[in-house]
Parts: structure tokens; sequence; C-alpha cells
């Protein structure tokens, strides 16, 4: 089911400033839930999560997100607004995979890859693209393969592999495009070394109807990977993920119920839908 995979940027502070400044950006965007901790929105059909963690982590760009852009004057007005304040880490310009490219970190520190083309042939307009790198160098044909044992209705949609001498690094895949539960992905290995791999400046939530679903991605995760806090684990490949049940928002947003259920959240490693709703139900 599409955006039942989305993504959680991590601000300190600033997610509704960021989610708003996005939604300038991008098309068919808006706000769709606003609270203390979290913003979510919408970008041209990809849900995001904007979360207010504090200082402790940082996003950057071992997660960016791949946006496919069909008019170029639309394409040049998103760059320089993701540039103004930002970083940029491969100039917008003319390569061998698009006539009309480039890789920018805004000014919060989210990664973005703007590419020119038909947002049609990739599936989905933004991408999220991970990159193997750092720790977890040149792991990306592993990572794919293990998320396809892991998701139902997965599919590897187009791989291309790093020519001879190309890469600095035994790096092997330089693009992998992929689909989980119809969500589109991205992955590569980077060509060079990196001082950085994944954090949780950038995680993917899964949303869970059930607890058989809680429990099968929280265990496949965490068989080689961490557990963490509220719902967050870590997979082997250091992808931070967050498993948590769909009846979480409108508990969250319920100012009644909301106290005890975060009380429930936050002493737990794995969430227990029966535990949020019987402590909702008592509030």
């Amino acid at each position: 089911m599409k955006n039942s995979i989305y993504p959680c940027l991590w601000f300190d502070g600033k997610a509704q400033e960021a989610a708003e400044f996005y939604c300038t950006l991008f098309d068919n965007a808006s706000i769709k839930k606003t609270m203390s901790m979290v913003t979510t929105f919408e970008l041209d059909g990809t849900l995001f999560m904007g979360l207010n963690g504090g200082p402790a982590f940082q996003p950057n760009p071992s997660i960016s997100f791949y946006a496919t852009i069909e008019d170029e004057a639309k394409l040049r007005k998103i760059w320089d607004a993701l540039a103004t304040g930002g970083y940029v880490m491969m100039p917008l310009d003319k390569y061998d995979w698009s006539p009309l490219y480039g890789w920018v970190a805004d000014k919060y520190g989210i990664s973005w890859q703007l590419s020119l083309g038909k947002p049609a042939e990739v599936g989905q307009s933004i991408v999220p693209l991970l990159m193997f790198c750092g720790d977890h160098q040149n792991q990306a044909e592993a990572a794919v393969e293990f998320y396809r044992s892991v998701f139902s209705n997965s599919s590897t949609d187009f791989v291309a592999r790093y020519a001879p001498g190309q890469a600095q690094t035994e790096a092997t895949i330089v693009h992998s495009r992929f689909r989980l539960k119809d969500n589109v992905f991205m992955a590569m290995d980077s060509g060079v070394k990196q001082s950085f791999t994944f954090n949780e400046g950038v995680s993917l939530v899964i949303s869970c109807d059930t607890q058989e679903e809680i429990d099968h991605y929280w265990n496949s995760f965490t068989e080689k990977g961490q557990e963490s806090m509220c719902g967050w684990c870590k997979d082997q490949f250091g992808v931070s993920w967050q498993i948590t049940p769909s009846i979480i928002g409108s508990i969250m947003a319920d100012p009644v119920k909301f106290p005890a259920a975060f009380e429930v959240v936050m002493k737990s490693k794995k969430l227990n839908i029966a535990e949020l709703v019987s402590a909702a139900e008592n509030a």
C-alpha cells in the first residue's frame, strides 16, 4: 500500500517550518497534521514526517530524496531554493544519466537529488535513496535482497552496476530501484569513501494495522540489528526504522488520550497495540 512506508526527518525544533518550506516548492503539497513534536506533510504523493527530536541527530546524505521533475524551469526554481543556505554536493549540470541533475543538502541538512525526467518512468516523483557507505560500504545489493525478503509485494525494477575502475571503492551497485509494498526506493553503493553512514537523522516509518505485522518487522530487523526505544530499531545495515501502529496518530491527536498513551510509548521498545489502546481507553 502506498505510503505504508514513509520517511521521518529529524529536526531541532523546525519540523513545521521545514514542512511549510517544502510545500512551497513541490506540486500537490500539503500539511497533513501539526502537533508539538510531529508535523506530517505530503509532497506530490509522498508522505513525510517531520520530528522535533532536538539536537541529538543530524541528517546526512546517506539517505537523500531523488526528485524527478519534468519541467526544467520548475526544477531550476526548486534547486535555487534548496541550495540557498545549503550545500551543493554535485552542481546542477548535464550528466550521463540525466540532461539536468544536481545533489544538494538544504538549509535543514536534508539531502535532495533533482533530475530532469518523467516521474511516470520512475513510478514515484520523490523517492528515498539509500547510499551505503562508511561502516556499510558496498552493502547495497545485500540490503535490497534482505528488504525484499522482509516485505510482501516487493520487486527489483532496475539495477545498474559500476564499470571496472569506475569507483574508488569496491562498490558494485551504482543505482538500484526497487519496490516494497508498492513504495518505490532506490539504493546505491558510494563510489568514494565517506565519513558518514546511516543514523536516526532520517528513518523509515512502517505503519502497521496489526500486532502480527509489528512483530514481523521488529523481529526481522532486530535479529541481526539493534533494538531501541519507542518503536525504533536498526537493521543489520544500520538503517533506522520506526515500527508503529496505524492507530497511533489518532490516539496522539486526542488531548485526553495522549498523555497515557505517550507514557506507554516512552517506556516501550517494541510497541504493543493492546497496551496503547488500553492506556488510551482508560485515560
